[in-house]
């Protein structure tokens, strides 16, 4: 019934207790069933997608030398390595194809089958016509083809480049694997004909996958993204840079430095801007990414707050209300406080997780 559905079938089957899954970023239901199985996740960036404020065309890029390091040292111990695409937790940044097809490259030269997050593979194409050398002149669908021909598997939630409102698929090359995750499905989602979706939600997402390779749509798309940052961005509101593809990202530890990382300023930047200004948009810090399988807590790399895009929907007025919504909530800015949180689940918190301002 959607992406994560996918990636509890494909790590119930590949991950175990001691288990190292490297990726360029692993998002949060994708770590969290990694973790349920036991195993690790573990994020290898390029440096450049460290620094929200840093202009670089392809921070979702894996780390290769670490990615190296990591199949060299701990060889055993890796049963697959992913790569999410755009990397959404990174700030919905993409990976240039020159990068996936070394990471699978790499991956391949140590036995290690190669699985995609594709969620948002359409905008990730796009990146890469617009900023890769010589994939100008080429076609969405020939850099969709090149980015999956080196793949042994993918996830995908069907809510996000497939324009649909629910669903999802894991693809796989092994037939031994697909043979063991349709039995696997069965149990949980339904047949494989269907696995758990109405037919109407199938028609949805054969006719969203060939409305999303459409230029003009995708042009737009990164375009809204880009107008709205370089507002906030000329206004002295952090982003990152550049702009995603679906989503404009608030470094939120840089807009509050007077809230500390385990207050959660990316939290309490969301809380103020949905009360501010009915705002819905989402942590992705150390509420989502702080809490550690062990049960301690440490601040995330970075504390983002998401404002993803709806598509076909917003028109040039709702972009700049987000605007207007940030210049009033910029001149309150430091009485904003942090929060503590006084309830939460033991994994995935940030999706339940009740909160008091401090």
């Amino acid at each position: 019934h959607q992406g994560r559905a996918a990636e509890h079938l494909l790590f119930n089957l590949i991950a175990k207790p001691g288990h190292i899954i490297p990726s360029n970023t692993h998002f949060d239901t994708t770590r969290g069933n990694i973790e349920a199985a036991g195993a690790e996740a573990v994020d290898l960036p390029v440096a450049e997608g460290k620094i929200p404020s840093l202009d670089h065309p392809f921070k979702g890029n894996m780390d290769l030398d670490a990615q190296e390091a990591l199949l060299r040292e701990k060889r055993d111990s890796v049963p697959a390595v992913m790569m999410t695409i755009t990397n959404n937790a990174g700030g919905g940044q993409p990976a240039s194809l020159e990068n996936i097809r070394a990471a699978a490259q790499i991956a391949q030269h140590y036995r290690k089958p190669f699985f995609i997050d594709g969620c948002r593979f359409a905008e990730n194409a796009w990146f890469i016509k617009l900023r890769e050398p010589g994939q100008q002149d080429r076609s969405i669908k020939t850099i969709i083809h090149d980015i999956f021909e080196v793949a042994d598997g993918m996830t995908m939630s069907a809510k996000k480049d497939a324009f649909a409102n629910i669903g999802g698929w894991l693809a796989l090359r092994d037939d031994a694997l697909a043979e063991r995750a349709r039995t696997l499905l069965i149990q949980t989602e339904g047949f494989p004909t269907y696995g758990g979706l109405a037919g109407r939600d199938l028609d949805a997402i054969a006719q969203g996958l060939s409305e999303i390779i459409d230029e003009d749509y995708l042009r737009y798309r990164v375009r809204t993204n880009a107008y709205i940052a370089e507002r906030l961005d000329a206004m002295g509101v952090p982003v990152v840079k550049p702009a995603g593809g679906h989503a404009v990202f608030v470094d939120a530890r840089a807009f509050l430095p007077h809230i500390p990382p385990l207050e959660y300023p990316g939290q309490a930047l969301a809380c103020a801007l949905y009360e501010m200004g009915g705002i819905r948009g989402c942590e992705i810090g150390t509420v989502m990414f702080g809490r550690k399988p062990d049960g301690s807590e440490e601040p995330a790399r970075m504390d983002l707050v998401r404002l993803a895009m709806p598509r076909r929907v917003y028109t040039q007025s709702h972009a700049d209300y987000i605007v207007e919504v940030f210049e009033d909530l910029a001149a309150s800015k430091d009485q904003l406080r942090g929060l503590k949180i006084v309830k939460e689940p033991p994994m995935m918190r940030h999706f339940t997780s009740e909160f008091e301002p401090l």
